[in-house]
């Protein structure tokens, strides 16, 4: 097992990449706005992964934070796919 599969964060990252992925496989999105949230809502897992695995803390915190900032672009894409009536309402809650 790796260090960062025992962290919370990586857990819930992982299951929220999940649920992104779970979703764009029964939508219909075009593909530059699927392309997007599937980047961005792996990017959140993988940067968490990597970034546990740096020696040093600035190290570990540029990654947390690239991974938080690609959390806040799935977030938004999520936003404007609801507010377009691209995703229902209980679709978003579970986000």
């Amino acid at each position: 097992m790796f260090g960062h599969e025992k962290l919370f964060v990586y857990k819930r990252a992982r299951d929220f990449n999940l649920g992104i992925r779970a979703y764009l496989r029964r939508s219909n999105l075009d593909y530059p706005t699927e392309n997007q949230l599937r980047r961005a809502g792996l990017s959140v897992v993988l940067n968490i992964s990597e970034g546990n695995g740096k020696f040093t803390n600035p190290d570990r915190r540029r990654f947390l934070i690239m991974s938080r900032s690609s959390l806040l672009e799935c977030a938004a894409i999520l936003d404007i796919l609801y507010n377009e009536k691209s995703m229902s309402k209980e679709v978003f809650a579970d986000f």
